[in-house]
């Protein structure tokens, strides 16, 4: 099925099943225990052996000798895994690094080793026993001091320009009667899953099976393949449950290459889970960025010129932190310019960290456009509202947004926060020895769509079966999917079976980049319609007949035949595919909000909290508003880590992130979020999909960050422009209201 035009009234309106808030149909089987994840497939590999990971200890250079013999001859030890005798091995084509290293060293605790044995304790230790004396060579670990080296990277995700100019921004900021010139910088971030990067591996014969922890199972396979020097047809990936991966599951990772090399060196299934500690340096992580934003305006507040400039660093052959896309987008301006440079830094691979490049670019602008409404002594919120526009400021009038909703956002979320009793005054408000302050930061994140497959089917009962590679990495793609085939075909929910995360099912979009969703539940619309075809003309109606599907019948014109009926004892079954054409070339898709934080600062010793958060957003068809929140609550909560703790601390001297474990690196708990609230608009986008819904799961933490950090500065006066935001940045300014 192809896309092409604004999707009419269809089955989906009817409001039956999707739109309402059920309950997850995987939740019984997670919390029961039988939902298996990538580790956990005793029955299907069994007498698994057990591999463990041995990463390198410095960040560059070569491996000069490798001696595994003392490690060959522990007890329990099948099998030691290195470059000498792992075969020649390729690169996934989204991989920047090898996944084995050696001789050459690209990175700390890039993969070297793995020891198989019969039990993990015995892979443990035989690991230690592996001797290896490395080259070292001198590699550059600080993105400041190689940010006069960076240089102009190749077109983002390769179709948009790394800079963009409209206008002539230079004199436009210059004449400005108001403006503001600031740097802001963000740290080096790491996803830290609670699921670790797990695989069990089996062969038999030259066919491989995997089950892994991977959010893209096509991408998975067509990596392995080339990486292995394999045919794909000859590899089954299987990921049906993910425990978390906000993007570092994206890509093929160590443990499924040595997983995979492991269990054909020990002639048995191999389990390999990579250790917590080897994950942040292994696996990849988001880039620390440093952001100049100029922004001039006329004294009534409307923009006249805005400039977003970018420096990140990578891997050689790696992509930038794209920060500035949303600047392009967000707001009006005649004069415009962003740029992004890249710096070669031999520090892990950067790479997809939930919402790239909004993310941290909402931290730097929305921080920017409060500083523009102090300068003008205006409310940040109507500030915002001033220069709303309804189209892309850099390509103009003929290329409208789909749907914009912020400032309806903005407007219901100051009402519901209580907006009106911030004090524009900093310092103003407090509570006991606690000061009080209140922040506001817009919510962005494009929408895109992909091409997406499914199969469906209908047996002799009445059930419904729906097959596709779509992932669930905890975000409810079961419980959506299953929503819209029950809404396409009229039967309940509970009617509807979902297997899902296997390469031999049809191709979905994946989870990532805030497409799952739309696409995916397209791709089964499309499905679901070829269906509906064949059961009509089975039942006996005519194509041109008023048909509904309802109540497990197939009803028009006083006549009905039931599902059952129509699919016959041998049953039926159809597949499709949605494909997005022309019409998501004409409109800029993307979803929007409003975030609102109460924050309070401890006037003695700087300590922060979050009191209240509220998110408004607008993106499209809420598929499953109880999915939805969760969705949002997360992102919204990942927001907090990145404004309040969120950090990699790089050893510029040995080149690694240091606080490599969930012990060091500090993510938020359920204490640092007393009070969340989430509103969704209504909102229906026929120019989507035939869902006529858009992404929504990064949409939550781009501009909460930004949100705190105002709230702070309205609570303290100090303005940190350094993520994150910590008690010793707000000792070390120093203000009289502390």
């Amino acid at each position: 099925m192809k896309f092409e035009q604004r999707a009419t009234q269809n089955p989906i309106d009817r409001g039956r099943v999707v739109g309402l808030p059920l309950d997850r149909i995987d939740g019984p089987a997670k919390v029961s225990g039988a939902a298996r994840y990538a580790y956990e497939h005793h029955q299907a590999a069994p007498n698994a052996a057990y591999g463990w990971i041995l990463g390198a200890s410095i960040p560059k250079g070569r491996i000069a000798t490798i001696d595994t013999s003392e490690a060959e001859s522990a007890e329990g030890v099948l099998a030691v895994i290195t470059h000498k005798n792992s075969g020649a091995l390729g690169k996934g084509e989204k991989n920047t690094a090898t996944l084995l290293g050696g001789p050459k060293i690209e990175h700390y605790h890039q993969a070297v080793a793995c020891v198989v044995a019969e039990t993990l304790e015995q892979a443990r230790d035989a690991a230690h026993l592996i001797r290896i004396r490395y080259t070292a060579e001198k590699g550059r670990y600080d993105l400041a001091e190689q940010k006069e080296q960076a240089a102009e990277p190749p077109p983002i995700q390769g179709k948009m320009p790394a800079d963009t100019a409209v206008g002539d921004f230079a004199a436009s900021f210059a004449n400005a009667p108001v403006k503001i010139d600031h740097t802001y910088t963000t740290p080096d971030q790491s996803h830290m899953p609670m699921e670790p990067f797990a695989t069990t591996a089996a062969w038999s014969g030259d066919k491989l099976t995997l089950w892994t922890a991977n959010q893209m199972v096509a991408w998975g396979v067509k990596d392995l393949a080339l990486t292995l020097k394999i045919k794909p047809e000859n590899i089954r990936l299987m990921s049906p449950y993910v425990g978390g991966g906000f993007g570092s599951k994206l890509f093929l990772r160590a443990d499924a290459v040595l997983a995979a090399l492991g269990a054909k060196a020990a002639g048995r299934p191999v389990k390999v889970a990579m250790a917590r500690d080897l994950m942040a340096n292994n696996s990849v992580h988001r880039p620390a960025t440093i952001q100049r934003i100029r922004i001039g305006a006329d004294r009534e507040g409307k923009i006249s010129a805005i400039g977003h400039e970018v420096w990140s660093g990578n891997l050689q052959g790696g992509a930038p932190e794209a920060a500035a896309l949303q600047t392009r987008l967000l707001y009006a301006g005649d004069h415009r310019m962003t740029s992004h440079r890249l710096a070669v830094l031999d520090l892990p691979e950067g790479n997809a960290m939930r919402a790239p490049g909004e993310a941290v670019g909402m931290l730097a602008l929305e921080v920017a456009m409060d500083e523009l409404a102090e300068q003008l002594r205006m409310d940040p919120i109507e500030l915002r509202l001033r220069n709303d526009i309804q189209h892309n400021p850099e390509t103009g009038e003929e290329n409208p947004y789909s749907t914009r909703q912020l400032v309806e956002c903005l407007r219901e979320g100051a009402t519901r926060f209580g907006w009106d009793r911030r004090s524009a005054q900093t310092g103003a408000r407090r509570d006991g020895q606690w000061l009080i302050g209140m922040g506001v930061a817009a919510a962005f994140r494009n929408s895109p769509v992909m091409k997406s497959a499914a199969k469906v089917s209908v047996d002799m009962m009445g059930r419904v079966t729906v097959h596709t590679d779509m992932t669930d990495i905890g975000t409810g793609s079961y419980t959506i999917i299953a929503q819209t085939a029950a809404e396409m075909l009229g039967v309940p929910i509970d009617r509807v079976t979902v297997k899902l995360g296997d390469s031999t099912f049809p191709v979905s979009a994946g989870s990532g980049g805030q497409w799952g969703a739309n696409s995916s539940t397209s791709g089964v619309y499309a499905a679901c319609m070829a269906l509906r075809e064949k059961l009509t003309q089975n039942a006996g109606f005519n194509a041109q007949d008023d048909i509904v599907f309802e109540d497990g019948q197939i009803k028009s014109s006083g006549r009905s035949v039931s599902l059952a009926k129509a699919a016959g004892p041998k049953g039926a079954e159809a597949e499709d595919a949605i494909e997005f054409g022309e019409i998501n070339k004409k409109f800029v898709q993307a979803a929007f909000g409003a975030h609102f934080v109460e924050a309070a600062v401890e006037a003695y010793t700087g300590e922060i909290r979050v009191r209240r958060m509220l998110g408004v957003f607008a993106a499209g068809r809420v598929l499953n508003p109880k999915t939805a929140r969760s969705q949002m609550i997360g992102a919204m909560t990942m927001g907090v880590g990145a404004a309040l703790m969120e950090e990699l601390v790089v050893d510029t001297q040995q080149g690694f992130f240091a606080n490599h474990d969930l012990a060091e690196y500090a993510v938020p708990v359920s204490a640092d979020i007393p009070d969340q609230d989430v509103v969704f608009l209504d909102e229906i986008d026929d120019t989507s999909s035939p869902m006529k819904a858009k992404g929504l799961g990064e949409l939550g933490i781009c501009g909460a960050g930004a949100a705190i950090s105002n709230a702070v500065y309205n609570a303290t006066g100090i303005r940190i422009r350094d993520y994150p935001l910590t008690i010793d940045k707000l000792i070390g300014a120093g203000t009289a209201s502390l």
